[in-house]
């Protein structure tokens, strides 16, 4: 239980770092000379929808967190079964770095201009999120077939109630991305607009990536033995 709790607060404090990074932490009502309707300098404050993106991933992960926690504790019951983990969801995993990866690719080319570039990129970080998605249902299709069905055990309600709250979080995310897919295409967008939307999409799935790779990490066991391997190092 406490090695599974140092490492969420390792990838919190991270993520509250990166977060940071983005300029979330900037107060703008002690900005001044920022003009009205033009584009936000170097170093001007964040806008409205990025501060509010960034509280909206806190409570997920808040949420994400508690799950976590309680999946932590109900481990430590005698009566306790591990799930054998789908190889599938490795190949999810990348499938989900590839989407992350392709929206970073995408602020590059809005921020370069790049109308092409930009909307090959958003395309591909549609189709591996939807390849993700499939992935997913293949994974909870094998297990169940294997007859790990959800009222078997604890551990198999845990699994499916975690990868099925990423996954519609993530199905949400989709929409978002839709529409910003649908901007890259009309010409009658503004550039600072277009960007701002490839921004809030990227920032989201980066997100999701790091809720995922926490929750294979604690379902896969490797947070224990990551603890325990920097407890040596210490030592």
């Amino acid at each position: 239980m406490g090695s599974i709790l140092v490492f969420l607060t390792v990838l919190i404090v991270c993520g509250a770092w990166w977060l940071s990074r983005q300029g979330l932490m900037s107060k703008p009502w002690l900005e001044q000379g920022v003009p009205v309707g033009g584009p936000a300098p170097r170093g001007a404050p964040t806008s409205t929808e990025k501060v509010g993106l960034g509280v909206f991933l806190a409570v997920v992960g808040s949420l994400f967190a508690l799950f976590i926690s309680a999946y932590s504790i109900r481990m430590q019951m005698p009566d306790w079964r591990t799930l054998p983990l789908p190889k599938i969801l490795w190949l999810n995993t990348g499938m989900l770095v590839l989407s992350s990866v392709a929206l970073r690719s995408a602020q590059s080319a809005a921020r370069r201009d790049e109308a092409g570039e930009l909307r090959l990129a958003l395309l591909a970080a549609a189709v591996t999120s939807l390849a993700f998605l499939s992935g997913q249902i293949l994974a909870w299709r094998q297990l169940t077939a294997d007859g790990y069905l959800l009222t078997s055990n604890s551990a198999n309600a845990f699994f499916y109630i975690l990868t099925g709250i990423h996954g519609l979080h993530l199905l949400g995310g989709l929409a978002a991305l839709g529409m910003t897919i649908g901007k890259a295409w009309r010409q009658d967008n503004a550039p600072e607009r277009l960007r701002l939307s490839v921004d809030l999409c990227a920032m989201y799935w980066h997100f999701l990536l790091l809720v995922w790779l926490v929750i294979v990490s604690v379902m896969a066991g490797w947070a224990g033995d990551f603890i325990d391997i920097c407890r040596q190092l210490l030592a």
